[in-house]
């Protein structure tokens, strides 16, 4: 029962302007559209369980809350990071319970990947019977964070950040119901979307402060816009996907050559607070994995940048940094080193008890001399050609060829000269023969 003081109360902008039915929800027309998944499930009476992943601000909860509605379900909802076994157990005695009534249940979870494995498979039977509908909402990937038992019995609908598109209906349905524009010129309109990034919910907690705290008759540029809010800080948790997407990217920007792409995602990380030397640490695995020796400056270059942000730290070492990403952009690529390392080791495991072949094996004994250690060794330096051509392959093992470099950077000298010991070490096998 709402109370007189819940009555007088000046409810916050974002809950007046709480949609009440699905076409009033933006940006998800993919999942709510007249033939979109979503609006097929209502249309055919039949809820089954779903996880709704998205970005903070995007629609979740009053989806979940709306589909109730819909379908004529008790709407229960819980928060997976203040909740625990027995806001569980009650939630599902009272669903039992509810049932027995002939009344159906939607659970809503909010980042239901905050549970925990057990948390988790405790959802299942009253899932498997019909218990409840459960709609689990998150903001990382159900593929990583949720039990595959409980991702087998759910649909997974994915929606999307919103864009300026759905932002700027927000911001018209808002200005309706304020009776009045909202006080910024076209600049500042674009500079608050932009600071929404995509998130709904907090762009019209910004559009309140903007009608809050404006003084009367001002239009507000970005500058005055800038000094009413606080900036946000980045969407971004170090220990969860958004932390492996930027990395990801940024690694994949560097193989295409794509320098500017690069630079953005090395500063959208540096940014949002990721460890520098995290950072380092993948760029010098790529000197080495992508760069390879096309370029065998880019591991030099890697540890330069690594040591000059050793000494300056942040923000003056970031442009050691920043000068890493431009080189290794715009080096030459080739991965042959990394596929031949690959294909060496399996040979090697393949062929582990072979033995080298006696003529270039020490012989500090006489035993060893007896039995042919050292014999016929030919020091390479002193031979005509600086190249004896001998085997260096275990005895009874047939010569391999692992490391084929590519025809780009200096990878393209290293092939020159292989060819040349190549055909030279045929001519020196067919003059012994």
């Amino acid at each position: 029962m709402t109370s007189l003081f819940e009555t007088l109360a000046d409810k916050p902008l974002a809950d007046k302007m709480r949609p009440g039915h699905l076409t009033e929800v933006v940006g998800q027309d993919h999942l709510l559209a007249e033939d979109a998944p979503l609006a097929r499930m209502i249309a055919s009476g039949k809820m089954s369980s779903f996880i709704l992943w998205g970005p903070p601000g995007c629609g979740k909860t009053t989806i979940a809350r709306i589909l109730a509605q819909e379908v004529n379900l008790h709407f229960e909802s819980l928060s997976a990071v203040f909740s625990g076994v027995t806001d569980l157990r009650r939630v599902f005695q009272d669903a039992q319970n509810r049932r027995r009534l002939g009344k159906g249940t939607l659970l809503f979870v909010d980042e239901i990947h905050r549970f925990n494995r057990s948390q988790q498979d405790a959802f299942l039977p009253y899932v498997e019977d019909g218990t409840i509908i459960l709609v689990g909402a998150t903001t990382e990937n159900p593929s990583f964070e949720l039990n595959s038992a409980l991702l087998s019995r759910c649909k997974v609908f994915v929606l999307n950040r919103l864009s300026d598109e759905a932002l700027d209906i927000i911001l018209q349905k808002a200005e309706s119901l304020m009776q009045k524009a909202l006080p910024l010129d076209g600049v500042g309109k674009s500079y608050l979307k932009k600071l929404a990034d995509g998130d709904g919910r907090y762009f019209i907690n910004l559009i309140e402060s903007v009608y809050q705290y404006a003084a009367p008759d001002e239009i507000l540029d970005q500058h005055a816009l800038e000094k009413l809010l606080q900036k946000r800080l980045p969407n971004y948790d170090k220990d969860r996907e958004g932390h492996y997407n930027l990395i990801s990217a940024l690694h994949k920007s560097l193989r295409g050559s794509d320098v500017d792409a690069g630079l953005y995602w090395l500063a959208r990380m540096i940014t949002a607070g990721e460890d520098v030397k995290y950072i380092l640490r993948r760029l010098t695995r790529f000197a080495s994995e992508d760069v390879g020796m096309a370029d065998p400056g880019a591991l030099v270059q890697a540890h330069a940048a690594w040591d000059a942000y050793e000494r300056l730290g942040s923000p003056e070492g970031d442009l050691a940094v920043a000068g890493l990403v431009v080189y290794l952009a715009t080096a030459p690529k080739s991965a042959s080193v990394e596929k031949a390392w690959n294909a060496v080791r399996k040979t090697a495991e393949e062929t582990a008890t072979f033995m080298p072949p006696k003529h270039i094996l020490n012989a500090p004994t006489r035993l060893m001399r007896d039995i042919g250690y050292a014999k016929g060794y030919q020091y390479d330096p002193d031979t005509k050609d600086g190249f004896s051509g001998q085997n260096y392959f275990p005895e009874g093992m047939a010569r391999h060829t692992f490391y084929q470099p590519v025809e780009r950077g200096y990878e393209r000298e290293i092939r020159r000269r292989l060819t040349y010991w190549n055909d030279l070490r045929k001519k020196i096998n067919k003059n012994e023969n």
